[in-house]
């Protein structure tokens, strides 16, 4: 089996999903234990992983074999990632830092959640468009649509955990966030989650269809990697209403957390 295997792709977006996870995770809980503005100094003390990511997403865009897939999937990776670091790390977030109150009208409620994450939603939108303009005649935009499945797929969990959702798992949200939770609801089903299933099953189908149709070692690892990054986005969203303990998969390589007034218990979206 080599690299242009789809197996091969598929485990290899299975692993980074896991491995660049968990190092976002582990940078943001040592800069919470640090407290102060160490948040801020590890978001822009990974500035050139964005760098790099930008980069290396531009000279893939012609590139061609199965190596130019996961170039540009890496580098989408890379761009995702930072903007991720700098909103949990509380330097890219929303003008509005207060917790919710639970009897706000709901028009007042969903002002209030958009405040906590209007820049940081920015920032992804900025970078999706700017990556679809950038890949418009390009021979490779794997890049861009590994990014369009991780933002798409994130716009419906936010929304799901707004409209509420049976499981909100707050384990791994730091101290700079900790009002988020607030603009949960903890609720048996919403409207939007059978229509997010769907949606993201239906493009499963597609990218597997693609799969099966293509024969260039570029399509093939491109449209690997896409249908295990939209099946990961699945089972993040089924995993708000089924009790599974994913917070395990990254609890033990990160230290204790910081000791806070109250218990928080994964993060799924927000």
């Amino acid at each position: 089996m080599s690299l242009a295997d789809p197996w091969i792709a598929a485990l290899a977006a299975l692993f980074l999903w896991w491995f660049s996870t968990g190092a976002i995770l582990l940078v943001v809980r040592l800069a919470d234990r640090m407290g102060g503005r160490a948040g801020a100094v590890a978001a822009l003390a990974g500035l050139p992983l964005l760098g790099l990511g930008i980069w290396g997403y531009l000279v893939t865009l012609d590139g061609a074999g199965h190596a130019a897939a996961y170039h540009g999937f890496l580098a989408a990776l890379a761009i995702w990632g930072w903007i991720e670091l700098a909103f949990l790390t509380g330097l890219v977030t929303g003008p509005n830092l207060r917790p919710c109150p639970a009897t706000l009208p709901e028009w007042e409620r969903f002002l209030r959640a958009w405040g906590t994450v209007a820049y940081h939603e920015m920032a992804l939108l900025a970078a999706l468009l700017w990556m679809w303009i950038a890949s418009s005649e390009a021979a490779n935009a794997f890049g861009f649509w590994t990014f369009a499945v991780l933002y798409f797929a994130r716009i419906s969990a936010k929304l799901n955990l707004y409209f509420g959702v049976p499981r909100i798992n707050t384990e791994f949200i730091p101290g700079a966030l900790q009002h988020l939770p607030s603009h949960f609801r903890i609720r048996r089903a919403n409207w939007l989650f059978p229509i997010s299933v769907t949606a993201l099953s239906f493009a499963v189908a597609c990218w597997l269809e693609r799969l099966f149709a293509v024969d260039a070692a570029l399509d093939i690892v491109g449209f690997a990697l896409l249908t295990a990054m939209t099946a990961l986005a699945l089972l993040e969203h089924w995993l708000m209403v089924v009790p599974l303990p994913d917070a395990k998969l990254w609890r033990w390589m990160l230290p204790a957390p910081k000791q806070t007034k109250g218990k928080v218990e994964g993060h799924h979206g927000f």
